[in-house]
């Protein structure tokens, strides 16, 4: 008999989460009772619980904001909680701080990894952890354990002397790993592992993952790709609004179940579709080839759709999108923005009626310094001279999109990710852009943002304005978009309806392996 998915309001202190877990179950590597935690008059976590078994994978998910980073905060001994229990392996679990946590066997893997960049692989491995011998590390010994830690992920293959920043980002992810490993990991948190990855480096982390499950140990996975919680996880809890609101065995909870939960309300029409017509071209691009990437790209972008730009990571989408909006230069070719020809500045494309939304929101797309009216009016110098206009407008945006905050002049940088990203759609809204240019918009962003920000492309469309999206996420491109078109290796292919488009030939032609097969025939 299939184990029932649970919703509640909350669960009481110093008692299990129904249906959170089986009753037969044996006892739980961690154990988390009634964890609350306030940051002033704000609650963050009210009588949280959470159980992981060894040789689990259990996955934590929720909406930006309902309180994940905080309670493995608690967990990692970053924050001290107000209320509740912790134990590992059935002991008390007290940590005063990180390293309290790292040495109890307890390690974090955030979003934004955290190595020494300059420092080679076996230092990062064992940085802090040196084995010394009075003053002196004892190098043979940090060379030995580093390996045997890369050993036991299964890649002796990298090499213990290069510096960490020649590597790929899959493989620093995995250098991360294998620190926690080194020193004895019992329970493993991943912060949103694939959030920088492609499709190839995600399978490969799973893999991983699993591994590292056999072992026994009790893996805590936090993701908003619901895709990657049903392919890798064992069980889940939902966290809403800093609540315990529901978990259970993830093969028996569908989608829709997982995403009610974590919204408090059922999602209708996740991809929403009004109708649209299509109008003129406002944006054609001719053979452009940037300094590196792209290599060859042509397309032309119609009013009233959404031209969605498919590809594995590396394949010069992003640079097409920067060579479009004038932060890259061009090699080559031409790009006409309705009657503006050639090439132009950022702030000549602002002009034009051109925005773009960067994949990398923390560097390029907002000013975290700033407020959010500063954020959204930021391309208007009218309002940043009137506090007052800057504030009532701002105000509009910040109830049309949804964006949780307590006023307009709260810092970007104090926001959740899904919020920030709302912002810098703001911007593009405020200045009434007709030409969208958004690369990843809803990249590490809970479902619910996603919702939201979906219907705001779709009724973009229907007023006639023109999008141009970049995605990793096949499903979102599908759902959203007119036409799909792929880059392979900086080379931009036909755009086709998404009528014509499935998950399986995209990916094909992202690979090259469909030009391989045509070549072989």
């Amino acid at each position: 008999m299939a184990e029932p998915i649970t919703t509640t309001t909350a669960a009481a202190p110093g008692t299990d989460l129904p249906g959170a877990h089986p009753t037969d179950a044996p006892p739980a590597r961690l154990r988390m009772r009634g964890i609350e935690k306030r940051f002033g008059a704000t609650v963050a976590l009210a009588s949280v619980d959470l159980d992981v078994q060894a040789g689990q994978v259990l996955a934590l998910v929720g909406e930006n904001g309902a309180g994940k980073s905080t309670l493995m905060k608690v967990l990692s001994g970053a924050h001290q909680p107000d209320a509740g229990q912790m134990w590992l392996d059935g002991q008390p679990y007290k940590p005063r701080h990180p390293l309290d946590a790292r040495m109890a066997g307890v390690a974090m893997i955030y979003q934004e990894l955290s190595l020494a960049r300059h420092l080679s692989v076996m230092e990062n491995i064992l940085l802090g952890m040196e084995p010394t011998r009075g003053p002196l590390v004892r190098w043979s010994e940090v060379r030995a354990l580093a390996a045997n830690a890369l050993g036991i992920l299964g890649r002796s293959d990298i090499p213990l002397n290069i510096p960490v920043g020649r590597l790929s980002v899959a493989e620093q992810q995995l250098v991360e790993i294998a620190r926690a490993v080194a020193i004895g990991c019992r329970v493993l948190v991943l912060d949103e592992p694939t959030s920088s990855l492609g499709a190839r480096d995600i399978q490969r982390l799973f893999e991983l993952v699993r591994r590292l499950k056999s072992q026994g140990q009790a893996i805590v996975y936090i993701s908003h790709f619901l895709e990657e919680v049903k392919a890798i996880s064992d069980r889940f809890t939902v966290l809403r609004d800093g609540r315990s609101v529901g978990g259970g065995a993830t093969a028996d909870a569908t989608h829709d179940q997982i995403i009610q939960l974590m919204v408090g309300r059922r999602v209708e029409d996740l991809y929403p579709r009004s109708p649209r017509s299509r109008g003129e071209v406002i944006l054609q691009i001719d053979d452009l080839a940037g300094t590196r990437k792209p290599v060859s790209a042509s397309l032309s972008l119609h009013r009233g759709e959404v031209l969605g730009i498919a590809g594995l990571v590396g394949a010069g989408r992003t640079e097409l999108l920067r060579a479009i909006f004038g932060l890259d230069a061009v090699r080559r070719g031409q790009i006409r923005v309705a009657a503006y020809q050639g090439p132009a500045s950022p702030a000549r494309r602002w002009e034009q009626g051109v925005g773009m939304v960067s994949e990398d929101r923390k560097n390029e797309g907002l000013a975290l310094g700033l407020s959010i009216a500063d954020n959204v009016t930021l391309s208007s110098l009218p309002m940043l001279l009137s506090p007052a206009a800057q504030d009532r407008a701002t105000q509009g945006w910040i109830a049309r999109l949804a964006i949780r905050c307590r006023h307009p002049r709260q810092p970007v940088q104090s926001l959740s990710g899904g919020n920030q990203q709302k912002v810098a759609l703001a911007r593009l809204l405020h200045h009434d852009v007709d030409v969208l240019l958004l690369d990843e918009p809803t990249r590490g962003i809970d479902v619910g943002s996603k919702a939201q920000i979906y219907k705001v492309i779709d009724e973009l469309a229907c007023r006639g304005r023109a999008v141009l999206m970049v995605s990793s996420y096949l499903p979102e491109l599908l759902g959203v978009c007119d036409r799909i078109a792929v880059m392979c290796k900086g080379r931009l292919g036909p755009a086709r309806p998404v009528e014509q488009c499935d998950e399986h030939q995209i990916m094909l032609e992202a690979t090259g392996a469909e030009t391989e097969d045509h070549a072989g025939a």
